[in-house]
């Protein structure tokens, strides 16, 4: 049994999110693989909701006991993360430092006022949009405005992007793994395979660790959406080990547990390609479960992709983690002006 109940926890979600069976999306990829979706972009009353909330649940009780005045962080100019910290230090009544770097290629004529950040701004954070390019490590720009809110007198705690690599980073979604046992548990069924979005990591290496402990790691699928592989699977590599050794699963995890596939995140971090927009078009037309361009569109693209490929042998079951996103899409208003 993982150790997760030794951490403190602060709610900011509604508890176990649904799981719903998407019977169009599966009739409309052939019906040989049942599709499923944890929808975890449900998951909460704050500004959307979304995965972020199952990791700031282990990381406030951190930040407050730190005697914190300013959640600091970073992201892209439509960062889901900044919006849910944003809303975290709202609703735990501290003050909000976001850095929005020009993580995007992208030139839609409203892309920096809708949206992620017009939510992030309209809670009050300061959100300083800076030209830096995409980088899922640790940031200049970060460190910087984590220093300007200590010159001004006040406390920050520093959140890093999609608060990956904090040390906490990983357990809300090795909590994501036990509840999803329990689900199967009350709904008598088992998944086969669990589909994700990665970029900065952590909620992938949270599921991993998560379902190492009944031996389903490599059932966890990663669609990297980062276009920086490498990157990617090193820093994921890192908060498996983090978290594994924080809940004492007791054994290390292998390199063939951490399943990251590569081929989706063409063009460009941020960027959809004609099949990402094919994939939220077909989500959106099939069950109105709304994914973006950015983050959950690529996952969609990729599972899509591997059921048509024959990757799922035929019977399985596909969970579809649905981690949130979709404000974003209002950045991208001209790609989707007709639908």
């Amino acid at each position: 049994m993982l150790r997760l109940d030794k951490f403190k926890k602060y709610p900011l979600t509604f508890g176990t999110t649904p799981i719903e069976h998407l019977p169009r999306l599966t009739a409309a990829l052939g019906g040989k693989v049942q599709i499923y979706a944890k929808r975890d972009d449900c998951n909460s009353g704050l500004a959307m909701g979304g995965n972020k909330l199952r990791k700031l649940e282990y990381i406030v009780p951190d930040a407050i006991e730190s005697n914190a005045d300013t959640l600091v962080s970073i992201g892209g100019v439509q960062s889901n993360h900044t919006r849910m910290v944003a809303a975290t230090a709202a609703k735990i009544g501290m003050k909000c430092v976001v850095v929005q770097e020009s993580w995007v290629p992208h030139e839609d004529a409203v892309y920096d006022r809708v949206g992620n950040i017009l939510m992030t701004r309209l809670m009050g954070a300061d959100s300083r949009i800076v030209e830096d390019g995409f980088d899922i490590g640790i940031r200049k720009s970060w460190e910087n405005a984590i220093q300007s809110v200590k010159d001004a007198g006040g406390k920050p705690y520093g959140i890093p992007a999609g608060a990956s690599v904090h040390k906490f980073g990983g357990l809300g979604y090795v909590g994501f793994a036990e509840e999803v046992r329990a689900q199967e548990a009350e709904m008598g069924i088992k998944f086969d395979y669990v589909i994700v979005c990665v970029v900065t990591g952590s909620t992938q290496a949270g599921m991993i660790v998560g379902f190492a402990a009944d031996g389903r790691a490599d059932r966890v699928i990663g669609i990297d959406a980062s276009g920086t592989p490498e990157q990617t699977r090193s820093q994921v590599r890192q908060i498996v080990d983090n978290t594994a050794e924080l809940v004492e699963l007791g054994r290390k995890v292998r390199d063939d547990e951490i399943v990251i596939i590569n081929d989706y995140a063409y063009p460009a971090y941020g960027v959809p390609s004609a099949e990402t927009n094919e994939a939220i078009r077909l989500a959106a037309r099939t069950e109105a479960m709304i994914t973006d361009p950015v983050y959950e569109g690529k996952s969609m693209q990729g599972m899509i992709d591997l059921v048509k490929k024959g990757y799922f042998p035929e019977g399985s079951k596909v969970l579809y983690a649905h981690l949130g996103g979709a404000p974003a899409i209002n950045g991208y208003s001209y790609t989707y002006r007709n639908g």
